[in-house]
């Protein structure tokens, strides 16, 4: 194939298309229209000869070659990157860089919206795009078709395969309504069994609080299933019991409107860290955002003992 012939700027629709597995989104990635996205989409498949993206209901999912595609083509970028901007520094005054981090609504709730004061006063222009764990995370962080990703360890089982940093602790803790009939001083095992359970997912899987109480095997009476931001919220009111962040429902819960209790059973703490793609290592403007996160983590609280 002649180069001289094909757009290069192909390759960044290319990378848009499939991080996001969707045209509208990726056309807001590049900041440009839908129909122009769809005509460079179409213009794609007639270049590669593959349809690139397939609907499978309601979603696009991409076709085994467009899945080879994904590590060379952000590999590619990244290297034109590098040629062109390998001595320019980041001026966090003066960029209007948009950082895409992945992230559970309970780290956008109880980290990232707490550091973004901080960030903004710096770096006024730089914008953070957070965006909710899928199925292909880990895929995403290698791929360095996100910035870099924060959640727990325990979760992201991968992470000592790509650089990564510790941020901060959370334990759980036993939630219920403030007026709740049936339970006072503690809460024993036999109650947390057989009370109406609120369990919680991570989005794409089941959560650590929930591996490990299949771990122990202890039962749950499950009434309602809901993502961990939403947890705290949705025990108002009910006779449900849930584990919670502690850290999460110190923020988001009112004043008085939940009692908060020690498992009981033994229940290990999770370890939030933040992951990247290697290439991003020596980017300026990558260490800024990663300095940033760590001075936020080292203010954050410490949990109550």
């Amino acid at each position: 194939m002649d180069l001289r012939g094909i757009d290069l700027n192909l390759l960044l629709a290319l990378d848009a298309l499939l991080a996001e597995r969707n045209v509208t989104r990726a056309a807001d990635r590049l900041c440009i229209g839908q129909s122009a996205m769809s005509a460079q989409l179409a213009r794609l498949r007639r270049v590669l000869d593959d349809p690139l993206l397939e609907r499978q209901g309601n979603t696009l999912v991409p076709t085994p070659f467009a899945q080879s595609l994904i590590e060379p083509v952000r590999d590619a970028i990244s290297r034109i990157d590098a040629i062109f901007s390998r001595h320019e520094e980041f001026d966090p005054v003066r960029s209007e860089r948009t950082f895409t981090v992945i992230a559970s609504d309970y780290v956008a709730i109880t980290f990232l919206t707490p550091a973004l004061p901080a960030l903004t006063e710096s770096a006024p222009g730089v914008r953070l795009h957070i965006s909710p764990p899928g199925a292909d995370y880990v895929q995403r962080v290698r791929a360095g078709a996100v910035d870099l990703a924060v959640m727990p360890r325990e979760v992201f089982t991968e992470y000592q395969q790509v650089p990564h940093e510790y941020l901060f602790s959370d334990r759980f803790v036993c939630a219920v309504d403030a007026t709740h009939p049936d339970v006072e001083g503690e809460l024993t095992v036999e109650q947390f069994s057989s009370l109406p359970y609120l369990a919680t997912s991570c989005g794409h899987g089941i959560s650590p609080a929930e591996s490990q109480l299949d771990r122990l095997g202890v039962t749950r009476n499950v009434e309602l299933t809901t993502e961990y931001g939403m947890a705290p919220l949705m025990l108002v009111g009910t006779r449900r019991v849930a584990l919670v962040h502690e850290r999460l429902v110190r923020q988001v819960a009112s004043p008085g409107s939940l009692r908060l209790f020690e498992p009981p059973i033994p229940m290990e703490p999770i370890n939030e860290v933040m992951v990247w793609a290697a290439r991003y290592d020596d980017d300026p403007g990558h260490r800024w955002l990663r300095e940033h996160l760590r001075a936020a983590a080292a203010s954050l609280a410490p949990v109550a003992a």
